[in-house]
């Protein structure tokens, strides 16, 4: 399934399951991220993502672990300009654990919220009731983000925040975004593919 929408400013993506094959494009964003936005998403400086994180990050079979990035389909290459993962929990099949990054020159065109609109429907048609999501404390725009899905805080552990996002509500939330126009067009695009 491929859903095309637009980012704010009219920038067309489309989103689609993250593939194997992904893995240089998914490098390449890695690569794209500032110092501070890596750190922030993977909770390290490192410059480079190790290559067994990053096969785990292109290991999605749509289950265990659902995925989802976002491409620039306007450009020849289709550069990735986000993704979205949910490690689903072993010991608790109805949880996953949630994270999401976005390329910082697209940050504030709406394409985390619809990264996690994508993510949060295959999820609940998946069978999950909520996402966990571990968050650093200085992270304003990921708190905010969170806090807009209804996330309630469940802990601090290890100079980390801890969150649960009860999926039906987050969906709401989303479904309910006026700030982000692209929103209509993922959740009509996912309900046409899944009917």
């Amino acid at each position: 399934m491929v859903i095309n929408t637009h980012l704010n400013d009219g920038t067309p993506v489309c989103i689609r399951r993250v593939r194997k094959d992904d893995e240089q494009r998914l490098k390449d964003g890695i690569a794209r991220l500032s110092p501070q936005s890596r750190y922030l998403r993977f909770f390290s400086g490192m410059p480079e993502v190790p290559p067994q994180v990053l096969q785990a990050l292109v290991t999605v079979d749509g289950h265990k672990h659902i995925a989802w990035g976002a491409l620039r389909s306007d450009l020849a290459d289709t550069p990735a300009l986000g993704v979205v993962h949910a490690f689903r929990d072993k010991d608790d099949p109805d949880t996953a654990e949630f994270s999401v990054a976005v390329i910082d020159e697209y940050h504030g065109q709406g394409l985390a919220r619809l990264l996690c609109a994508v993510l949060l429907l295959d999820c609940a048609r998946e069978g999950l009731d909520h996402l966990e999501v571990h968050i650093l404390p200085e992270n304003r725009p990921a708190l905010a983000l969170a806090r807009s899905l209804g996330a309630e805080g469940r802990g601090y552990e290890d100079g980390v925040s801890q969150f649960e996002i009860d999926i039906p509500e987050a969906l709401a939330a989303l479904k309910a975004e006026a700030d982000v126009p692209g929103i209509a067009a993922v959740f009509a695009q996912f309900a046409d593919a899944v009917d």
